[in-house]
């Protein structure tokens, strides 16, 4: 008896799409000769998304897991992800800012930030990391920020974006070793992208000389992913690809 054995078509998959750095790796990633198609996901499509086969769009709300369900599904049927982005991330919004100090904290600015900064990409994990292969390489990797490391904070500050950040760490980690039992050869991550010339950044990074384009963030994090090694999976790299302390 015959059997197809013809490869399913690699995905790249990037939620966030609709972002100033999750777009960036679209535009780069498109430009990468292993993916069949790029696929971005967010609440809405961009206007401006391009018309191309290669860029499909999926729209799906990250928090709702009957969104994310219907995702893996829709993904499934594109191809075999071989790398999933999860590129979103809160800091400020309106009535919210970083705090100076512990009394500015409030109930509200943790909640917010723990869920979209650590549910949103645990709920990723849970519904598209089963996507990923089993007998081959494929990463799984999440924004966080340096200022989520514990051993690396200096100054204080910003109390509920550093703990959302450290909580998504132990997350990863968690997923990590989940992984491996069944998929060895994956990778999972934490990615510090540096200072990025985002809405994210833009109130604080004035006058900063280390603020990169989206496009260059976005060029050298995949250089950093295209690098690791299912050793490294659980770990916590910055943009040039050093480990970052937990």
């Amino acid at each position: 008896m015959a059997f197809d054995t013809e490869p399913r078509p690699r995905l790249a998959v990037v939620v966030g799409a609709g972002g100033g750095l999750g777009r960036a790796f679209v535009e780069e990633l498109r430009g990468e000769p292993g993916w069949a198609k790029v696929v971005g996901v967010g609440r809405r499509r961009p206007e401006d998304w391009p018309d191309d086969p290669r860029l499909p769009f999926l729209v799906a709300d990250p928090l709702d897991e009957d969104a994310l369900a219907d995702l893996a599904s829709a993904l499934a049927k594109l191809g075999a992800p071989g790398l999933i982005l999860i590129a979103t991330g809160l800091l400020h919004a309106p009535g919210l800012m970083p705090e100076k100090a512990m009394k500015a904290v409030t109930a509200t600015s943790l909640s917010r930030l723990f869920e979209v900064n650590a549910v949103l990409p645990a709920l990723v994990c849970k519904h598209l990391a089963p996507l990923l292969p089993r007998d081959e390489r494929g990463v799984i990797a999440a924004l966080s920020a340096r200022v989520g490391s514990i051993g690396d904070n200096r100054l204080g500050g910003w109390h509920a974006y550093r703990a959302s950040k450290a909580a998504l760490n132990m997350l990863i980690r968690c997923q990590a070793i989940e992984l491996s039992r069944e998929r060895p050869l994956a990778i999972c991550a934490a990615l510090h992208p540096g200072t990025v010339d985002t809405p994210l950044s833009a109130p604080f990074a004035r006058g900063s000389r280390a603020v990169a384009s989206p496009r260059a963030a976005a060029a050298k994090l995949l250089k950093v992913i295209h690098r690791l090694e299912a050793a490294d999976s659980g770990g916590f790299f910055d943009h040039e690809g050093e480990p970052v302390p937990w």
